[in-house]
């Protein structure tokens, strides 16, 4: 009996977390999470110059256009990470690699 019904009740969320866990969908829907973090905590100005976000083993990897931009965001790594965990709500980034 492989598709016996549970007796008991389930909220939405763990039925969600049981779908994504069974499917592997994890880590593609981290992917499109952090890359939406990025451009709305980062705001529109940098939005402009970012050619490519990849993130990957809990490495955000992302492509920029411009060498002074890349520069100055490179001092302030740490607070972006941290921003960004914070707006995912789960420490999900622990690098930050600009190119």
């Amino acid at each position: 009996m492989k598709n016996k019904r549970l007796n008991e009740e389930q909220s939405m969320k763990d039925l969600m977390e049981l779908f994504k866990s069974k499917h592997r969908l994890h880590s593609g829907l981290n992917q499109v999470d952090v890359e939406k973090a990025w451009m709305t905590q980062l705001g529109p100005a940098i939005k402009n110059y970012t050619n490519n976000i990849k993130f990957k083993n809990q490495v955000l990897t992302v492509y920029l256009s411009s060498s002074t931009l890349r520069e100055e965001l490179g001092y302030g790594k740490e607070k972006i990470i941290k921003t960004l965990n914070k707006s995912l709500g789960k420490e999900l980034i622990t690098k930050l690699i600009l190119r």
